[in-house]
């Protein structure tokens, strides 16, 4: 059977939309970037979105779970003041993540994080943020636009899927820090900005792992999204 993967997206009122009706300003709004699930359907895999108030029982239904970008962790999360610079964080998305993943990591279910993926995760499991590293904020070109590489770790499941490295996007402004308890570095910057900066993790003896470039972005069937397919079939 196909597997079923997953997607996580924002909650947001509907007056943040243009054009929209007056009288439904007030409602809410579940939103998703199209090419994760794009992603997915290349991988073989069929989408599912997961609004923000959905049961977890929901996750006993799927074969894996994306965890998409999106907001900036609220720092609070990690002990921190926030940064200057950081966006306004939504804090129903970081509980309800937060509790979607720790249920996944019990299923023992595939799990891919992009971006804010791997940055939830860490959280998650005990770990901090690099708050802001504008370096890696590549919003001024194409979104396919390579920044720099990552030299991957042997043995690793990115090794795997991309050999000893892979050349990657940057749309994010934050990074991994401290890590959580469990979270295992198996990919870091080469040849770019800050050099040696976490940029793949995964969750030791869990089916899980995250990036933090934009694979769904990169065209093709990305390998890191066929791993999450073939692992959730």
């Amino acid at each position: 059977m196909t597997a079923l993967i997953g997607i996580t997206g924002e909650q947001k009122p509907a007056a943040s939309l243009v054009d929209v009706l007056d009288v439904i300003k007030t409602l809410d709004i579940d939103v998703y970037y199209g090419d994760y699930a794009r992603a997915v359907l290349r991988a073989g895999g069929l989408p599912v979105w997961i609004p923000v108030d959905t049961p977890l029982a929901i996750l006993e239904r799927l074969d894996g779970l994306l965890l998409s970008g999106g907001d900036d962790v609220a720092p609070a999360a990690y002990g921190e003041a926030p940064h200057p610079e950081i966006g306004a964080p939504s804090e129903q998305r970081d509980a309800y993540e937060r509790t979607l993943f720790g249920r996944a990591l019990e299923l023992d279910l595939p799990t891919l994080g992009i971006c804010r993926g791997p940055q939830l995760m860490n959280v998650h499991l005990g770990g901090t943020l690099h708050q802001h590293i504008p370096a890696h904020r590549g919003w001024d070109g194409p979104v396919d636009a390579v920044l720099h590489r990552v030299a991957l770790e042997p043995g690793s499941v990115l090794h795997g899927a991309y050999g000893a490295e892979v050349e990657v996007n940057s749309l994010h402004h934050q990074g991994l820090a401290e890590l959580g308890d469990g979270v295992v570095p198996v990919g870091r910057t080469v040849g770019g900005p800050d050099d040696g900066l976490v940029e793949a993790i995964q969750i030791a003896g869990k089916p899980a792992v995250g990036v933090q470039w934009h694979p769904e972005l990169m065209g093709g069937a990305d390998p890191i999204v066929r791993w999450l397919v073939r692992t959730a079939g």
